[in-house]
């Protein structure tokens, strides 16, 4: 088993964006004393849900004041950003960090920074595959063209190359089975989120499979929000008082493109289903869900979401405990699994 911080950047009512950042890089370096194995960071653009408008700005400073943890986004998306542009930034933090960087994608929504970023003609959705093709064969470090109706461009060297071959590590967001399928023909591990439940997350991976033969592939990832307290109770109404006041102004600021009205998750509601889904409880209750998520999925590779409690002395009180009383025991069960399996 791996284990992982998802780290948000969420901004809770009266904290300043400077708040929230520092508490991110305090988080980050608190999961690397803590004995995770890797950090995630997201991106969002114009919204309190989370206020990195760049994964892989914030993941080169993460790699910059972290030594052994992995660090990765939690996505970059294609949509917003020209494909040579990323693979470019991707394959400097793979050279600079020493090959701990890993690069998450994703299709991305119809979201306003579409018209403020002007992307391709086509759409997102239509040019996603696309824009993937040329992210791919640029972090080999090859010649790449750009010949198809989306991105043109003449051929072009892209450096640095890779230091780690054949390329960076990638990973691709999937909601979909439309993108469960495009990263299959490519051979590229999911990241499945945290507002799906584990017979949807087996499903897409069951999927997956059928189109790369490769049965068990433990490179998926699974992200839930984690939160460990004394009891169970405690736990759970500690977020269920706390994610909604994240989550109504959070969830409020993704707007269409087109204008076009979007209707919102309850914030009260959302919080209850992942306090349902998801490790929260107590310390016992917190080994016994991520076992169970691992056995109903496949997943060797928990993102945990940390920030949930909206305040950063229990945050990092959070990553601490599930680094000393949570993980250890979960790696164990796994471990003991694989060997009672004869591989």
């Amino acid at each position: 088993m791996r284990f992982g911080v998802l780290l948000l950047s969420p901004q809770f009512p009266g904290q300043s964006h400077s708040h929230v950042l520092d508490a991110t890089v305090a988080a980050a370096v608190a999961a690397e004393d803590a004995g995770f194995d890797d950090v995630w960071v997201a991106e969002h653009h114009f919204m309190s849900y989370g206020v990195c408008p760049s994964a892989l700005t914030l993941a080169g400073y993460l790699l910059g004041v972290t030594r052994r943890v992995v660090v990765g986004t939690a996505v970059s998306v294609l949509a917003s950003h020209h494909p040579i542009a990323v693979a470019e930034q991707a394959l400097l933090l793979d050279q600079v960090s020493g090959g701990r960087f890993r690069l998450g994608v994703g299709r991305g929504g119809p979201w306003v920074e579409l018209r403020v970023f002007g992307p391709a003609p086509r759409g997102h959705h239509a040019d996603f595959p696309e824009a993937l093709d040329v992210l791919l064969t640029a972090l080999t470090g090859k010649e790449v063209r750009g010949s198809g109706p989306a991105y043109r461009f003449p051929e072009v060297e892209v450096v640095p190359g890779p230091r780690t071959l054949p390329r960076p590590g990638v990973v691709v967001a999937a909601t979909s089975s439309a993108t469960v399928d495009l990263a299959a023909r490519h051979g590229l591990p999911l990241l499945l989120g945290m507002h799906a439940d584990d017979t949807e997350k087996a499903v897409m991976i069951a999927r997956h499979s059928r189109v790369t033969g490769a049965v068990g592939d433990g490179r998926h990832l699974s992200a839930g929000i984690a939160y460990v307290a004394d009891s169970d109770r405690e736990a759970a109404a500690t977020l269920r008082a706390r994610l909604p006041e994240w989550l109504g102004p959070g969830l409020a600021g993704y707007r269409r493109a087109d204008g076009a009205p979007h209707p919102t998750r309850n914030p009260h509601e959302y919080a209850e289903l992942l306090c349902r889904l998801h490790p929260v409880g107590s310390v016992q209750c917190c080994r016994e869900r991520l076992i169970e998520t691992a056995a109903r999925t496949g997943v060797r590779h928990a993102v945990l979401m940390v920030e949930g409690a909206g305040d950063l002395v229990r945050t990092l009180e959070n990553i601490r405990r599930l680094g000393a009383e949570v993980l250890p025991a979960v790696r164990r069960s796994a471990a003991a699994l694989v060997a009672s399996h004869g591989h």
